[in-house]
């Protein structure tokens, strides 16, 4: 991995407007949105959106199972690097409750890049990746997709 680079000091927990998981929409004011709309009707889904898991799981063989999640993650902490390791930790603990093991990451980032910039972005996809890299099983990211947002949610 990379060595830290100096980055300017910015509070990013100012930039949520909650910590970590308590930003997302409560499901009980999300169930009325989302019912009715097409659900995956497929045997080999074993948890799907009917049920309130951070991750889905479908069937692949008799002895195999995909267990895939997305998560947002908004700054529970100042600094991007710790920032960006919790993240990904707490994305991570997604796929092992669910008795997975993680192969694969992808990155998504909603991201202020004009009101901080390029260093802070990265010390906190360093410290994401150092999580991953630390897991025998898992890669770095596959792939990232990033946007702009007037705040910061990771991993």
């Amino acid at each position: 991995m990379s060595a830290p680079r100096a980055v300017a000091t910015v509070a990013l927990t100012s930039l949520a407007h909650g910590a970590g998981c308590g930003c997302k929409l409560p499901a009980a004011a999300l169930l009325p949105i989302v019912r009715g709309l097409p659900a995956m009707d497929d045997e080999r889904l074993l948890v799907g959106s009917n049920t309130a898991d951070d991750a889905a799981v479908f069937k692949l063989t008799d002895e195999i199972a995909l267990v895939m999640t997305i998560d947002f993650f908004t700054p529970i902490v100042d600094d991007p690097y710790d920032f960006g390791r919790i993240a990904a930790a707490n994305a991570l603990s997604d796929v092992y409750a669910m008795g997975g093991t993680p192969l694969a990451a992808m990155n998504v980032v909603a991201f202020p890049l004009e009101q901080l910039g390029g260093d802070i972005l990265r010390e906190i996809m360093r410290g994401g990746a150092e999580v991953a890299a630390g897991r025998e099983s898992l890669s770095p990211a596959a792939t990232r997709s990033t946007t702009r947002s007037r705040s910061t949610a990771w991993p």
